[in-house]
């Protein structure tokens, strides 16, 4: 899953996109380099981010996807959002998942509306908002504690006859440097849940706060990372790089074949 940030403030690549022959450059490059998806976002969620009202959400949003469509017609775009109104209205011109960074909590009509759209849903784990989620978040047993979390909204999207779920630890979002850590080695407990896992950790901080540098230096402990998570069962990688973490996804792909 190859990211496009259509926002001027992402704490890596903001600003980069948001002209419009840029944004389809770079699209046709991420899909030449071998991405399945690409998910694209209009507003920053990195630590201390403001939410950005619906208005100027919608207004970045709505036109690109046209635009990229428009382009590239056979694309599985998918959203960022965490709002039932944009999401229903980037499934109805062309988008085929959503990417909700709260897992419903930040929009409580957000669940029904999947259930009546029954596209694909990243329910990522996030505590507290972009806001305030890295203000001393503590867990009892953080991979325990967010598989509850999982679990109760699994149990509620069930109900509602919706299964199209696909599940995001949400490195940094609400974690200390040592439980980031702690989730990526149990990464293959959230198997048990049976739904596929998604890792976002391209050049996040967990990787620079550990090694020294800048978001621009962690290409290469994106890509161990990368491996790790796929070794243990990560389905989707989303990433800044798309073809580093082709190549990683091919070279786990052979060695568990012959192993």
């Amino acid at each position: 899953m190859g990211i496009l940030n259509l926002t001027p403030d992402s704490f890596y690549d903001g600003n980069r996109y948001l002209e419009e022959t840029a944004m389809l450059k770079r699209v046709e490059q991420m899909l030449k380099e071998g991405a399945n998806i690409i998910d694209i976002g209009a507003f920053s969620s990195r630590p201390g981010a403001d939410l950005v009202s619906y208005k100027t959400e919608r207004a970045r949003l709505i036109p690109n996807i046209k635009t990229i469509l428009r382009h590239f017609p056979e694309i599985i775009l998918s959203i960022d959002t965490y709002r039932h109104q944009i999401a229903r209205e980037a499934v109805e011109i062309g988008a085929s998942i959503i990417n909700d960074i709260s897992g419903g909590d930040l929009d409580k009509k957000m669940f029904e509306t999947l259930a009546a759209m029954q596209v694909p849903y990243i329910m990522m784990h996030m505590k507290g908002t972009p806001k305030n989620m890295q203000n001393n978040p503590v867990y009892k047993d953080v991979v325990r504690d967010i598989t509850a979390v999982f679990q109760a909204k699994i149990n509620k999207l069930k109900e509602l006859n919706f299964e199209k779920i696909i599940l995001d630890p949400g490195f940094g979002f609400g974690k200390t440097l040592e439980q980031n850590y702690e989730i990526l080695g149990r990464l293959e407990e959230f198997n048990r849940l049976n739904f596929p896992v998604l890792v976002g950790i391209s050049r996040k901080s967990m990787l620079y706060k550990l090694l020294g540098g800048q978001p621009e230096d962690m290409l290469n402990a994106t890509s161990i990372t990368h491996t790790i998570a796929l070794m243990k069962g990560a389905k989707i990688l989303r990433v800044h790089d798309v073809k580093p973490a082709v190549e990683a996804v091919q070279i786990v792909k052979m060695t568990n074949q012959i192993s």
